[in-house]
């Protein structure tokens, strides 16, 4: 029942909110708010660092993707252009003349190529086999 207000020569209503209620539910959720934030613990993400590898690869076999989303191959001073699915074949071969695990396979990418064709060349190379992939990165000075 809205409060009457005597003024003068009537009775009138007071048209006004009761916050009473609202500052009742605020302050409950204000106390388990504070009850429960100490229980959320923040997830740990384990972020790879530079130079955490059990051992450099002895040869490494470089896998270019230039701007024009072009495939270039270098085995030390030698290169060449191929297709994808040439690539897989030209690095099991490369690959096979070298000891086992000897040979990484590294793959430097333009900054401006698609993440699609960077991840298109890991997968043709995880489908030929390749044990160890790794992405070439510029580190910022």
């Amino acid at each position: 029942m809205p409060g009457v207000a005597a003024r003068g020569r009537g009775r009138r209503t007071i048209n006004e909110i009761n916050m009473v209620p609202f500052i009742d539910v605020m302050l409950v959720l204000l106390i388990i708010f504070m009850v429960t934030a100490p229980l959320i613990t923040p997830s740990i993400i384990d972020l790879p660092s530079v130079g955490k590898a059990n051992r450099p690869p002895d040869q490494k076999l470089e896998v270019v993707i230039g701007k024009d989303e072009g495939l270039t191959l270098r085995n030390g001073e030698q290169s060449s252009k191929l297709a994808v699915p040439a690539l897989a074949q030209a690095i099991v071969t490369a690959q096979a003349a070298k000891p086992a695990g000897a040979v990484a396979v590294v793959i430097s990418a333009d900054r401006s190529v698609k993440y699609e064709t960077v991840v298109r060349v890991m997968d043709t190379l995880q489908r030929a086999g390749v044990q160890r992939v790794g992405l070439s990165v510029q580190v910022a000075p």
